[in-house]
């Protein structure tokens, strides 16, 4: 199966806003256009991809995701995080009704194209399924089958959330990668452990991070 992945992305003047005690508001923003650069990229570069749509009203963000090969759709609601999903999702279905879709953070700077892969083999088998974050609590993707709606719940402890919602949790071990969201400097440590993307890494490099 082929999927298409929609990925929400804020303006970079706020994203990443739990990062500002690692990184001060200076350096946060090239590092959460980073992030979603190597993430797109990553994803871009997944067998199971056919397509990558970002949800942004960033002009920076849009132009630099485009030309990593991602279509970039308007933040036209401007309603939060899941009814941008929601916009994203409804316009790749306008054109292409039967796609399997799956929503993906834009904060996985370790994303690795074949576990990727993984999560969307593994995917293929359930209407809709998710992946957990690596603290157990949030959600990192969030597929839906041909003909099944996505019906995003991110957000504080959108693992439960997506489970009440009939969503099948997916198991999987080794995708660190695709488990590991940044939004504290904890979270960054253990990201560039496992080995991130080299926008995020020369990012990364100019800040000190105290243990």
């Amino acid at each position: 199966m082929q999927w298409t992945l929609v990925i929400p992305l804020k303006p970079l003047e706020r994203a990443k806003s739990r990062l500002t005690a690692s990184t001060g508001d200076t350096l946060r923003p090239g590092l959460a256009l980073a992030f979603a650069q190597d993430t797109v990229a990553a994803a871009v570069a997944c067998a199971a991809v056919k397509g990558v749509v970002v949800v942004t009203d960033d002009v920076l963000a849009g132009r630099e995701l485009t030309s990593l090969g991602a279509r970039i759709v308007r933040d036209e609601p401007a309603g939060g995080l899941n009814a941008a999903l929601a916009h994203g999702a409804a316009a790749v279905r306008a054109g292409q009704p039967e796609t399997a879709l799956a929503a993906l953070n834009a904060d996985l700077p370790a994303l690795r194209p074949l576990e990727l892969a993984r999560v969307l083999d593994s995917a293929a088998y359930f209407p809709r399924s998710f992946l957990a974050d690596a603290a157990g609590i949030g959600t990192t993707l969030l597929s839906a089958a041909p003909g099944t709606e996505l019906l995003p719940a991110f957000g504080a402890a959108s693992r439960s959330r997506h489970s009440a919602s009939g969503a099948v949790e997916l198991p999987l071990a080794d995708v660190d990668s695709v488990r590991q969201d940044v939004d504290t400097g904890e979270d960054l440590r253990t990201a560039l452990a496992l080995g991130v993307g080299p926008r995020t890494a020369a990012a990364a490099a100019r800040l000190l991070i105290a243990d």
